[in-house]
């Protein structure tokens, strides 16, 4: 159990060192990041979930994802759903299709009993480029609770 609290320290200040280098970065809001999916159970010290997500830029296509969600830390219940939704901010605001796929860390809490929310700021994806900022108001259904540490790997989808 120590080993874990030193890994979630460890993470927790790394992030809050890569959010304070990608804060002095300029940034445009490129779009909105929105990603659903089903069910998931967690296993005390962490659970993974798969999503479907869409990128939508104001004038361009949307452009799919598919969203590995991975949480180290307290994670206990049953979720039955799960709604993410992100401001992405980029270096430009024209992003082409897949630009999003990478890997992306953050710092998640969230609680359910019935319905749910949750909050999710995340950073990573090609040099740790982009920022997703929450809007990641999460809703979920279910009987859960969680924090710790959460990785998000984008893939394109189809």
């Amino acid at each position: 159990m120590r080993r874990l609290s030193a890994a979630l320290s460890m993470s927790a200040a790394l992030l809050v060192a890569s959010v304070t280098l990608t804060q002095a970065q300029d940034r445009v809001q490129a779009g909105t990041l929105e990603c659903r999916g089903g069910s998931s159970v967690g296993m005390v010290v962490g659970s993974v979930t798969n999503l479907g997500c869409v990128f939508r830029s104001q004038g361009r296509p949307d452009d799919l994802y598919v969203a590995t969600v991975k949480k180290i830390g307290l994670d206990l219940g049953i979720t039955e759903a799960s709604a993410l939704s992100w401001i992405v901010l980029a270096p430009t605001a024209q992003l082409g299709p897949g630009d999003l796929s990478g890997n992306y860390a953050g710092v998640n809490a969230s609680a359910a009993v019935g319905v749910g929310l949750g909050a999710n700021a995340m950073i990573g994806g090609s040099a740790n480029s982009f920022a997703l900022q929450p809007l990641s108001v999460q809703g979920q259904t279910g009987l859960n609770v969680a924090a710790g540490v959460q990785s998000l790997e984008l893939r394109p989808g189809r």
